[in-house]
């Protein structure tokens, strides 16, 4: 039997996942993932330490599995895209790694923005403006470190950080680094003449070479075997932007009749498709895990990690309980109460520097009213992207939602009463670690595709129905939750006045 390791390095944790030639999961490890925050707007990761977590966790799966590591054929790496993860021009870290949901280029974007660099660049890069993109994140360190820019040597996001401590190789993974801003999706290649845009030429020769998701990108080092117990040479693969890695596991297809709803850190409403189309609307293309293959994705960091910031508030010890907290919300009527939540505390998706908050609490309200207050605002910001994506995908009659509320009932109805759509949900609960377990398994000849791999994979699934009796309900609130957001949207431009 041959085996698979997928590492998954997200927001909250770093986890590791054996899986045998089949996909089914023999072991799970994880640990917790930490973050620095030393300025507002800053959120960064210690280098070293994000390699450690990954040392950690495999450590501890081979403990635990005590697989005969010989038989352990590949490993692959899915993690948060975006932001920028830097070597020196010694190959030595620089730095920490500044994450995506970092917003120290605010102003920069602003500026941009306002210099129509959005409209400019959209026909090449297929992408719009934001804080947490390399191009931006870099152009904030030549404004006000230029010592560290200087000195840049390989510009990398996380998965392309940690293949690089196991293998010494550098190298730039295309699902993520196609949404860079640095990178032409006409031709398949960068773009001098937008970082000339973006005032970032210099860094030219810091961008690493494309590779392919299911490629040989190297292989373990003896130093990596003694820290992590793996046997020298092991292959190490290209990997996938965490996106796509759960579009990937979801089981959507280019047949357009379903949509990947990701509720984590980030609220996340995915298609694919083969078809880069005209529309009113600028979607954000990114090559996908199949050739010939585009993913289409709207995002924010919305959803369920502004739930998981009230547990120390929510419930004792500081952890959510989920089955108490899911009997409270149940016992209340559909959208019944005045309370609003705007789910902005990691970043806004209706305007640029937005604030979160709460309205219309009173005294008569419930730890109840809060709690559907706060899923239902995150729902509601959901469905912000969810609208644009449908008048890309008309034809989509299902979301397959990924993520820790998708073993919430009651939280799932609410999303199917407020959409009018089925929901979809699988038994994968991994989606990062299989996705990078299933590119792996391709790269060392098990299967064809990464399609023909998940084929294979056993899996089953629940669905919920929509009630037509809570749709009008629930779309009044989400009316009112707009005009809500936009009352915050005209103080916020009056205070920065």
């Amino acid at each position: 039997m041959n085996y698979y390791i997928g590492l998954d390095s997200g927001g909250t944790f770093m986890k590791a996942a054996l899986y045998d030639n089949k996909g089914v999961q023999i072991g799970l490890t994880r640990t917790s993932a930490s973050v620095i925050n030393e300025q507002q707007g800053w959120v960064e990761r210690d280098l070293d330490a994000l390699w450690q977590d990954a040392v950690v966790v495999i450590n501890k799966l081979l403990k635990i599995t005590r697989v005969n590591v010989q038989q352990i054929k590949g490993i692959s790496i899915s993690a948060q895209g975006k932001g920028v993860y830097l070597l020196d021009k010694q190959g030595k870290n620089l730095g920490h790694g500044i994450m995506s949901s970092d917003s120290r280029s605010l102003s920069i974007v602003k500026e941009w923005l306002g210099l129509g660099f959005a409209e400019k660049i959209y026909p090449k890069t297929l992408q719009t403006l934001w804080t947490g993109h390399p191009v931006s994140i870099i152009n904030w360190i030549k404004q006000n470190q230029p010592e560290v820019y200087s000195n840049i040597g390989s510009i990398m996001m996380a998965h392309d950080y940690l293949r690089y401590r196991f293998t010494g190789e550098v190298g730039a993974e295309i699902t993520n680094m196609s949404e860079s801003n640095f990178f032409n999706a006409q031709t398949g290649s960068y773009d001098m003449e937008l970082l000339k845009l973006f005032d970032v030429e210099e860094v030219w020769d810091a961008l690493p070479k494309i590779i392919q998701p299911d490629q040989l990108a190297g292989r373990v080092t003896e130093k990596v075997a003694t820290e992590t117990g793996l046997v020298v040479g092991t292959p190490v693969f290209g990997g996938l932007f965490d996106v796509v890695s759960t579009a990937l596991c979801s089981g959507i297809d280019a047949k357009e009749q379903s949509l990947n709803y990701v509720m984590g850190t980030w609220a996340v409403t995915s298609g694919i498709t083969k078809q880069i189309t005209q529309a009113e609307h600028n979607f954000v293309y990114g090559h996908y895990a199949i050739e010939g293959e585009y993913i289409i994705h709207e995002a924010s960091p919305t959803s369920a990690g502004n739930y998981e910031w009230f547990a120390e508030y929510l419930n004792a010890e500081g952890e959510l309980q989920h089955e108490e907290n899911e009997a409270l919300v149940a016992a209340l009527e559909v959208a019944e109460s005045s309370v609003y939540f705007v789910p902005f505390l990691y970043g806004s998706n209706q305007g640029l520097g937005l604030k979160s908050g709460f309205y219309g609490l009173q005294a008569h309200h419930s730890k109840a009213h809060i709690i559907q207050a706060i899923w239902e605002g995150i729902l509601f910001c959901h469905n912000i992207h969810l609208q644009r994506m449908r008048a890309r995908f008309p034809q989509a009659n299902t979301l397959k939602v990924t993520g820790g509320p998708a073993s919430c009932t009651t939280w799932m109805q609410m999303l199917a009463d407020l959409t009018g759509m089925q929901v979809e949900i699988s038994d994968i609960d991994e989606t990062g670690s299989l996705g990078a377990a299933i590119v792996a398994m391709v790269g060392a000849g098990e299967y064809s595709s990464s399609r023909e791999c998940m084929d294979n994979i056993i899996t089953h699934t629940k669905h919920i129905n929509p009630n037509p009796k809570n749709y009008q309900a629930l779309q009044k609130k989400f009316e009112n939750y707009q005009t809500l957001v936009g009352l915050f949207k005209t103080f916020e431009e009056q205070i920065n006045d």
